[in-house]
């Protein structure tokens, strides 16, 4: 049986949702009516919640999905080391990871018009479909280059999965029950180091195969409400919507990013920085940026990213503080496991072990604090607190040597994920209390769009950062290693026990480059985690039990 909220009507127009989107009921809120939950006027639609069997089968379909890509982002993790080894491309390391998220944030803000204008049902198989045929590619590779493929092509079905979800469960899911997705953080890298170890690191892709077709099935067959009316999927429908859909805006903001971050990865790899091909992509990726604004202040409340809804300061200190966060847990997932695997010679089994400390203290932080948020309605002491406990968790990671003790690298990474965890949902529960029901699907494209750009950005960062320490840091601890030789020989355990003949007394300085180099990438994460800290505090001090819409003249 399906329940409903009204929505209503204030004297400007306005409309507000009877009901905060993400807590319970709260009786009365119809405003604009001569008693509570009255209709104000015959514009108003019905919000339609379901219940029973059909909630448990679209809320299933939406937690495996992003099981699915929490999985996908972090079951790759500890599979790298092996990957660079059996490809020789330890310089390709970031775009394992930046492929996708590139792809992903490239189309980010186009899903949230996507989904705002088109059937949330069927938009959401689409990319799903991508998704799939993305990790069956991933799986089927004989080459870096063709990884790489598959991971974009595995991005661009990712771009509109969360958002969707997200757009699906908004006001049907209580706060706390959202941390469920995050299984896949803690499964990811287990599954990932066993498939890797004992089957081989191509099925850490096939996996999501027959997950993704059971996701389908289900939300096939299965019917649920839009938050906003749709009309009927026709020619006509889609010719009017193009116009709606800024596909010009969308023209000049994917080459941008994409020369961005292709001038960050070639940038002391294939080119110097210097060259005319690293700097010509940054000023071409520049020139395109300023055109997209300019374009998208001419759009207006019709541009791909609406300026009245990301300068709203909630909003926009969300998503700075959503692009610092997912810096750190991207970035940390990369290079974590080069620590265990390549540094202490763990296989990729227990480094995913290894990694369980910072898993679980994200996990359980992430339901503890949603929890505590839908009772007292105040997410920003934990936005603030998430910055704050992540820059010291980060600087704690950063004195990681070699020879750290156990209790010292589990009770760091206990700290860093307690952290991650404590500020991991709030920007999305910020930005869709903030928001009017119509403007939700893109605020969340929002987003995701810029937690996804920050981490394809900074994992490329800290491949920079990384590689080039890497390089002198051999210079100083190992100097019979060439730098070409470790960066090409990968990152696992066997491979840098390679680099030096056996029982030479050189494998110190090697390990200890490795672990050097690894250090200096968790400085940058510090910073990432400051910046955390000061935009939480512009996130709003905010009820979100009691939803209200922006006054008018609001931004």
């Amino acid at each position: 049986m399906a329940r409903t909220r009204s929505i209503g009507s204030k004297s400007d127009g306005t409309h507000v949702l009877a009901a905060a989107a993400n807590e319970k009921e709260v009786e009365g809120s119809t405003t604009g009516a001569d008693s509570p939950g009255e209709v104000a006027d015959a514009d108003e639609q019905p919000v339609e919640y379901i219940t029973g069997f059909k909630l448990l089968a679209v809320m299933s379909s939406v937690t495996l999905t992003a099981f699915l890509m929490m999985l996908d982002i972090f079951i790759i993790s500890t599979a790298v080391p092996r990957i660079t080894s059996d490809f020789h491309s330890l310089p390709d390391v970031g775009w394992y990871t930046a492929a996708y998220q590139l792809a992903s944030a490239s189309l980010q803000p186009l899903t949230g018009k996507l989904y705002t204008h088109f059937r949330v049902k069927w938009t959401y198989l689409v990319f799903l479909f991508m998704f799939e045929a993305g990790s069956l590619i991933c799986g089927l590779a004989n080459s870096s280059s063709m990884l790489i493929g598959g991971r974009a092509i595995a991005g661009i079905g990712g771009s509109g999965l969360m958002n969707g979800a997200m757009t699906i469960i908004a006001g049907a899911l209580p706060l706390h029950q959202r941390a469920l997705a995050q299984l896949g953080i803690v499964c990811g890298p287990l599954v990932g180091g066993a498939l890797t170890e004992y089957a081989t690191w191509r099925w850490c892709f096939y996996i999501n195969l027959p997950v993704g077709g059971l996701v389908a099935f289900l939300m096939t067959f299965t019917s649920f409400p839009e938050l906003t009316k749709k009309p009927p999927f026709t020619l006509a429908h889609v010719r009017s919507t193009i116009p709606e859909l800024d596909l010009a805006g969308f023209a000049l903001f994917a080459p941008a990013a994409v020369m961005f971050l292709l001038a960050l990865q070639f940038g002391g790899n294939t080119y110097a920085w210097s060259s005319s091909v690293v700097i010509g992509l940054f000023c071409g990726a520049g020139a395109l940026a300023v055109i997209f604004v300019l374009w998208e202040r001419r759009r207006g409340d019709r541009a791909m990213l609406p300026g009245p809804i990301i300068r709203q300061r909630i909003v926009l200190s969300s998503a700075v503080n959503g692009m610092a966060l997912m810096a750190t847990i991207f970035v940390a997932s990369q290079f974590m496991p080069i620590y265990f695997q390549g540094v202490r010679g763990e296989t990729p089994t227990m480094s995913g072990v290894d990694l369980l400390p910072s898993i679980l203290s994200q996990l359980l932080t992430v339901v503890v604090s949603g929890a505590i948020v839908s009772k007292v309605g105040y997410y920003l002491p934990f936005a603030v607190a998430s910055g704050a406990v992540s820059a010291i968790g980060n600087g704690l990671l950063s004195m990681y040597s070699p020879t750290t003790e156990t209790p010292k690298w589990i009770g760091y990474q206990i700290l860093t994920g307690a952290g991650r965890g404590l500020g991991m949902q709030l920007g999305l529960i910020a930005v869709q209390n903030a928001l009017l029901p119509q403007q939700i699907p893109v605020g969340i494209a929002f987003m995701i769009f810029c937690q996804n750009f920050s981490g394809a950005v900074f994992v490329v960062v800290g491949t920079v950062i990384f590689t080039q320490s890497l390089t002198s840091e051999l210079a100083v601890h190992a100097p019979s290693v060439p730098p070409e030789a470790a960066h090409a020989a990968g990152a696992s355990a066997s491979a840098v026990r390679a680099l030096v003949p056996p029982g030479s007394s050189e494998l110190d300085g090697v390990l200890l480059a490795f672990s050097n180099s690894v250090d200096k990438v968790f400085y940058l994460l510090i910073a990432t985690s400051l910046v955390g800290f000061v935009s939480a505090w512009g996130m709003g001090w905010v009820d979100t039990r009691k939803k209200k819409a922006p006054e008018k003249g609001e931004p």
